[in-house]
């Protein structure tokens, strides 16, 4: 029925975590399986229990075999502010499975009950984040983004108490790991040199194995330089799906190099690089256009934990780190670039290249065009110029937009590809279905306040397939009206 459970964290000292058997809760019930998760990662999906009983393991009030849940320890900056202590408040790790493609993957209950990390909150989740963090992970999944997963979500029958009285959930999250900057972080602040090189090694046998033959302080010289080239591409890879985390604190960076903890997360709309959707980052902080210079510092976090394991003379140390940050900015620029040449169809590189980018996004500001469906028409355009006008009316002023398609088209000419190859290309990278924020609030409105479930399944079923089109499903494509616009998002916490 499960796959094997074990849990390789648990066997690092025990200040690295809290030992937490999950709270039972009193009414569960499946809201979301996800049966192609389940089966990527070993589960024997004839012989799974009925509903019910499925239930009582997601939401913790039974264990599979092998399970030693944990509370994993780690500290972060948030906002810019360093808190020494945080910690799964809200969540245990239950074990860690080997995937039918040799992969190792963590198990984890979000929503189970107060750990000693909770910091006075009730350690419960609202059902209505459990189900954002499920679509949204799952839509960046088949985004090819890197991700943590969702395996399931479970109403848990019980209220929580944020603003107002909402029902509870329970998600289990699947991810390569879940260890952040911020759990590095944590023993950097106890001065636990001992710590650091423990949760050191362990990240390189788990994550960069490639590293395990190097010795002394290049070992870790080579992992800071890894994490990082993670980042720069992950981030790239944010922004070219218009994707804004909304709490890039260094605790939800994980150094894996995967998108963790699905808070006030949003996907823009009309393009603008100030684009902030969390309603409590009031400074515009994590604002679209900011996350690669952020991604950056929390690297520069990283690196300052590092330093007594890369040398002991601290100038030394100090000097190897900088010359693998200050390659960050050259890093994330040709991952960006790539990204971006592969949504307008350029296979090979011009110098002229970041120029031309930085114009049709300065036209898309300008016009107030919606970011997703900018890419998706020049997909047509590609093809054929009879389909500019369905791109002209995305822009409240296009004429800046119609010089550059010009440009553009030049660019293309260029490479001597046909029109119809380009096209093709460009539809596999520029998706024309989006988790719009509008569609999200709607489908967890329906099924925190109705219990319909009905328009959370219709919108994860159209995420499945976000490259191609489904008629009948066109309004899914659309950009929220004035009506319907939802300019804030929140975490649940």
């Amino acid at each position: 029925m499960f796959p094997e459970f074990r849990l390789r964290y648990s066997r690092l000292p025990e200040r690295f975590y809290q030992r937490f058997r999950p709270e039972p809760v009193s009414r569960p019930q499946l809201v979301a399986f996800n049966r192609t998760l389940a089966e990527e990662l070993g589960f024997d999906l004839a012989a799974l229990p009925d509903e019910a009983e499925l239930a009582g393991y997601f939401a913790g009030n039974r264990l599979p075999a092998g399970a030693e849940p944990v509370a994993q320890a780690y500290a972060g900056h948030q906002f810019g502010m360093f808190v020494p202590q945080l910690g799964d408040g809200r969540a245990v790790l239950l074990g860690e499975v080997v995937d039918r493609a040799g992969r190792l993957r963590d198990i984890q209950l979000k929503g189970s009950g107060p750990t000693r990390f909770a910091r006075g909150g009730d350690g419960r989740a609202p059902l209505g984040p459990v189900l954002r963090e499920y679509l949204v992970s799952e839509a960046m999944h088949t985004l090819g983004i890197p991700t943590t997963r969702s395996r399931a979500a479970v109403a848990t029958g019980e209220a929580v108490y944020r603003e107002r009285r909402l029902p509870g959930g329970v998600l289990t999250r699947v991810a390569a790991c879940h260890v952040r900057v911020g759990t590095f972080e944590y023993f950097a602040a106890r001065g636990d040199a001992e710590g650091l090189r423990l949760l050191a090694d362990f990240v390189i046998e788990r994550h960069y194995s490639q590293l395990a033959e190097l010795s002394g302080g290049e070992r870790f010289v080579a992992l800071l330089a890894a994490v990082q080239e993670r980042q720069a591409t992950l981030v790239a890879k944010w922004m070219g799906v218009g994707f804004v985390h909304g709490v890039m604190n260094t605790d939800n960076t994980a150094v894996s190099g995967e998108t963790i903890d699905y808070g006030p997360c949003a996907f823009m709309e009309a393009y603008h690089p100030r684009t902030v959707f969390s309603f409590i980052d009031h400074g515009g902080r994590y604002a679209y256009g900011n996350q690669p210079g952020i991604v950056m510092w929390n690297m520069a976090r990283l690196a300052e934990t590092l330093l007594p394991l890369i040398d002991p003379d601290d100038e030394r140390a100090v000097a190897r780190a900088m010359e693998v940050l200050e390659r960050f900015p050259e890093r994330y620029e040709a991952a960006w670039l790539e990204v971006m040449r592969a949504k307008l169809g350029l296979v090979q590189e011009q110098a002229g290249d970041p120029e031309l980018i930085a114009d049709l996004l300065q036209a898309m500001q300008g016009g107030r065009a919606d970011f997703t469906l900018t890419f998706r028409r020049l997909c047509d355009c590609a093809e054929s110029p009879t389909a500019d006008r369905g791109l002209l009316t995305l822009f409240e002023e296009p004429t800046a937009i119609a010089s550059w398609l010009t440009r553009w088209r030049q660019r293309l000419g260029a490479e001597g590809r046909a029109g119809s190859l380009v096209a093709a290309g460009m539809r596999t990278v520029n998706p024309l279905y989006i988790p719009r924020n509008h569609l999200v609030e709607q489908a967890l409105a329906a099924a925190v306040m109705e219990g319909d479930l009905a328009p959370f399944q219709a919108l994860h079923a159209v995420l499945a397939r976000p490259f191609t089109e489904q008629p009948g499903r066109e309004r899914y494509a659309l950009p929220a009206s004035d009506e319907e616009r939802v300019l804030r998002t929140f975490c649940g916490t």
